[in-house]
């Protein structure tokens, strides 16, 4: 007779509940930049991972859960991007701050701040979600451009460069912006050497 422990046992099923999960996560966020909220569903997410919907509900128990779940899940992947970005100038650094405001994630977490506005019972995660995402994403801002906030108009002057690295996603919703934000991103870079010294 064989004896199986109960940790050799859990440890297959746990990978698998985490795989499980991840594959949840990642086509929430696919599926809110596609589809937007309104075509969203747990159901349409659950056949793009390729679980039951069942299977999702048992991650995620309510909808509000999957979303904020999946936009939370992309952004740490995205900060731990960010962390791993080697200091490179300034300019390489302001691109990739703007990039992560033209991807899949910003067009996600645009659908998510809609659905919020509208969306009593989603507003205050999202609003706590989107507070936490930027005071980190300002956090690692200051540490890539090596900015010294002690210096007044430092913070602020970090702060305007994700402000308008948002802006520049929102121009981008509806069309390639690229050749115009390679330009305003050089531009950024240079005012940021100067104001930033």
């Amino acid at each position: 007779m064989v004896v199986v422990t109960p940790s050799t046992d859990r440890t297959p099923k746990q990978d698998r509940s985490r795989a499980t999960r991840r594959r949840l996560l990642e086509a929430a966020v696919a599926c809110l930049a596609e589809h937007g909220w309104a075509g969203s569903t747990v159901s349409v997410v659950a056949e793009r991972a390729g679980v039951s919907r069942g299977a999702a509900q048992h991650h995620f128990p309510t909808r509000e859960d999957l979303f904020t779940a999946a936009v939370e899940y992309v952004a740490e992947e995205r900060s731990a991007a960010l962390r791993a970005l080697p200091v490179q100038g300034r300019t390489a650094v302001v691109a990739a701050l703007v990039d992560l405001y033209t991807g899949p994630l910003f067009r996600a977490a645009l659908q998510l701040w809609v659905a919020a506005s509208n969306e009593e019972q989603l507003r205050p995660r999202v609003t706590e979600l989107e507070a936490r995402v930027g005071r980190e994403t300002h956090r690692i801002a200051v540490e890539l451009l090596t900015a010294d906030e002690t210096r007044p108009g430092v913070r602020e002057t970090v702060q305007g460069l994700l402000d308008m690295a948002r802006g520049l996603g929102l121009a981008n919703v509806l069309t390639d912006d690229t050749a115009r934000r390679r330009r305003v991103v050089a531009q950024w870079a240079a005012l940021l050497d100067e104001a930033l010294g």
